[in-house]
C-alpha cells in the first residue's frame, strides 16, 4: 500500500474533503502507473484514471458501514436504509 495515502474513512478521519479524495487518488495512479507525471501523451488516461480512481473512492465511502463507529451520518443512513 501507498504509504502516503491516508486512511479516509471513519473513525480514522472523521471529516473527508474533495481534496483528500483526490490526493489519495493522484497518489494511487502515481504508485501504480510508475510516474510521478505522466508525459504529454499519457496525460489524458493518466487524468482519466485518477477521476476514475476519486469516484471509485466516494462511492466506496459512502456505501461502508462500519461496525462499532456509531450511526454515521444521516445521508448514510439514508442511503443504507433505501437500499434494502
Amino acid at each position: 500500500m501507498c504509504r502516503s495515502i491516508k486512511t479516509l474513512r471513519e473513525p480514522f478521519t472523521p471529516q473527508v474533503t474533495d481534496a483528500d479524495v483526490e490526493a489519495a487518488a493522484l497518489q494511487y495512479v502515481r504508485k501504480i502507473s510508475g510516474f510521478r507525471a505522466p508525459a504529454s501523451h499519457n496525460a489524458a488516461a493518466f487524468d482519466a484514471a485518477v477521476a476514475s480512481v476519486a469516484e471509485a473512492t466516494r462511492t466506496l465511502l459512502d456505501q461502508l458501514v462500519v461496525r462499532g463507529a456509531g450511526s454515521g451520518t444521516p445521508d448514510r443512513q439514508a442511503t443504507a436504509s433505501h437500499s434494502h
